[in-house]
């Protein structure tokens, strides 16, 4: 593989993994507890967190795509690579571990897009009506939060794992 393919797939590689993980890891810390603390938990707070979900979820998509392309790339053009399901060195093992917790991402992440968030949506929607309780958005909101919070967890594990195997 030539190094300037691979340089291209590292450098998409890391600013998807900025995009996906950076963008968990500023909702999770920053904006949902400064939200919280100036909107307080109210219809106005779900109302600006489903704006801003909508406007991540498509970042984090494209971002796992990308990973996903350069990932392949990059697994390829490594010496420690012995082939498919062979698992015989510690690099080896160590991308197992991270490609399970990328697995782990990306239920949590299809699971929130196609469960929780149009869950909200509707709920916000029959709340701007005045045909449900607030309560609902904010269960809903805790179950999304959960999820963003397993997400980042998870994100840990993989930058550990892809540190610990290029360490080696």
């Amino acid at each position: 593989m030539s190094p300037s393919t691979l340089a291209i797939s590292y450098f998409v590689h890391l600013v998807a993994t900025v995009l996906w993980i950076g963008g968990l890891v500023i909702m999770v810390l920053l904006v949902l507890p400064t939200a919280r603390r100036v909107v307080g938990e109210q219809p106005t707070l779900y109302a600006f967190l489903n704006r801003l979900r909508r406007r991540f979820v498509p970042i984090a998509n494209l971002s796992l795509a990308a990973l996903v392309v350069t990932g392949l790339i990059q697994m390829s053009g490594d010496p420690n690579y012995d082939g498919l399901m062979t698992f015989n060195n510690d690099w080896s093992r160590f991308m197992l571990m991270k490609h399970i917790a990328i697995i782990g991402m990306f239920f949590c992440m299809v699971f929130a897009q196609l469960t929780v968030a149009p869950a909200l949506d509707r709920a916000l929607l029959l709340l701007e009506k005045g045909k449900q309780e607030p309560a609902a958005l904010e269960k809903l909101h805790r179950d999304e939060t959960r999820l963003t919070w397993i997400n980042v967890g998870l994100s840990l594990l993989v930058l550990l794992f892809t540190a610990l195997a290029t360490a080696l």
